[in-house]
């Protein structure tokens, strides 16, 4: 996954919104987001090359998200699938905090990844490319390839929008969210972030929606938690264009493991 804009606690009313896009390479086989045979609270797509996913929530209120770091002059062939870090904790029972302090001492096994955490009382945020652990504080926030908030021009624009959408009464409806995500603009050379592809990657991937031959993205997910429940829309694509139906799923969350 390559773009994630959340808000933590931002308004009284609203527990968290997530607004994400999954890019990929377009032959990794794929799942949609489903609840899984062996772990039925558990909804969440699946990486059928690794067994992992992105995204994912449970019906007692556990929420986790990763994305991965782009610097493909550290990426070792070989190492661990980040996408079971979103899994063990979607699976445990950690508090986040106790979860990600556990994790960092085995960070280093997985190339870079930014991983965030959350049971819907703390939200915390983990990058293996530097620094602790951490609790965030309610606010919008928005994840690339990069740091969290790293000013990314589409990180940047997304988060205003994310921020935008908020100040409307009531939760944000998902089609909001995914017409957030939908955004296939590209930016100026000159704002580039420099991230050690070539440049004609760059320019493909400062896109909010990412549509290119081999590489693109290929789910679209809206997330809203509010008052007791919450709302899971995932839409896929395939070479751009949108493969219905969406997944739309709403979940009454039950605290009880």
């Amino acid at each position: 996954m390559c773009l994630v804009v959340f808000a933590w606690a931002a308004r009284t009313d609203l527990n968290l919104v997530v607004a994400a896009n999954r890019d990929e390479f377009l032959r990794r086989p794929t799942a949609r987001a489903a609840f899984w045979p062996e772990a039925p609270g558990l909804l969440a797509g699946r990486d059928l090359e690794a067994g992992g996913t992105w995204l994912g929530v449970t019906r007692t209120g556990r929420a986790a998200f990763l994305t991965n770091h782009r610097d493909p002059r550290a990426h070792r062939e070989g190492a661990p699938s980040r996408g079971a870090l979103v899994t063990e904790f979607l699976r445990g029972k950690d508090p986040p905090g106790d979860f990600l302090r556990r994790k960092e001492g085995e960070a280093t096994l997985y190339n870079g990844f930014h991983l965030v955490v959350s049971d819907l009382s703390e939200l915390w945020y983990f990058t293996n490319t530097g620094g602790p652990p951490r609790r965030l504080e309610p606010g919008v926030h928005g994840l690339s390839n990069g740091p969290l908030d790293d000013p990314w021009p589409k990180t940047r624009r997304s988060v205003e929008r994310m921020t935008r959408l908020l100040e409307d009464s009531g939760p944000p409806a998902p089609s909001s969210l995914l017409d957030l995500l939908a955004d296939r603009s590209r930016v100026e050379d000159d704002e580039l972030p420099s991230t050690g592809v070539p440049l004609e990657w760059e320019r493909l991937l400062s896109s909010v929606f990412i549509e290119g031959e081999s590489y693109g993205t290929r789910s679209s997910t809206a997330l809203v938690v509010s008052e007791g429940g919450l709302r899971f829309v995932e839409r896929t694509f395939e070479a751009g264009r949108p493969v219905p139906p969406d997944v739309d799923v709403s979940i009454r969350l039950d605290p009880r493991p």
